[in-house]
């Protein structure tokens, strides 16, 4: 089933083209690995699927019953972040704030789910600390385990192993292979090469070259990249 749905998309900013002519889809259950030169688009692209930014010119649709509130965001991390004046409990639970709609408080199932992916993320005893003075690799963890708590569908993830070490993210990425074989649809724009090759099911190349297909297609198209 379709989840997202583009068509002749053109992407960029303060009225620079970077992107045209884009046309992909994704389906359920997907694991698509965007990836691309710096200044491509990549964020660009997540940003419009998100409804954060509108593209320049042509559609892009969510299908087949997906709504925004349904998909899990890890953003970049950035400055403003890493001074944000919360503990992390405040931080990963926020994740479900989409969920809470009129309900003054978070739930008891709520605060379940935070629980659970901070102990799958190995932060469960920083839950207490304010998320300012955790170190890179422990805001990110934060982070990842806040947009595991609000996807219900779909995961969308900007750079996710930024500030990890590489034992942090293989960790990460199995966590996040385990929702996909259970039929979460992961986004992911990466530059981790091993990554697209071990755990991407469809890749999209957006740049000086345009393709959107089979990791072993496009693996046999970029034989540097295997």
């Amino acid at each position: 089933m379709v989840q997202i749905s583009c068509r002749d998309l053109c992407l960029g900013y303060e009225r620079k083209e970077i992107v045209r002519n884009l046309n992909f889809e994704v389906c359920s259950g997907d694991y698509l690995c965007v990836i691309g030169e710096n200044g491509s688009g990549k964020t660009t692209l997540l940003k419009v699927i998100l409804g954060l930014d509108k593209p320049m010119s042509g559609t892009l649709e969510l299908c087949g019953g997906l709504r925004r509130r349904d998909i899990g965001y890890l953003p970049q991390q950035n400055e403003f972040q890493k001074d944000f004046p919360a503990t992390v409990r405040e931080i990963v639970l926020s994740g479900r704030q989409a969920k809470r709609g009129l309900r003054p408080f978070y739930s008891a199932q709520d605060k379940e789910i935070a629980q659970h992916y901070a102990g799958k993320l190995g932060i469960s005893d920083l839950m207490g600390r304010c998320y300012r003075e955790l170190s890179g690799g422990q805001r990110q963890r934060a982070l990842i385990a806040r947009a595991l708590c609000a996807a219900d569908k779909m995961l969308i993830m900007d750079e996710p192993v930024a500030a990890l070490d590489n034992s942090s993210a293989v960790e990460m990425y199995d966590i996040v292979s385990e929702l996909n074989e259970k039929g979460m649809t992961v986004v992911m724009v990466t530059h981790d090469s091993a990554a697209v090759r071990r755990n991407a099911k469809t890749v999209l190349e957006i740049g000086n070259r345009i393709f959107c297909g089979s990791t072993g297609d496009f693996m046999a198209l970029s034989p540097e990249e295997s």
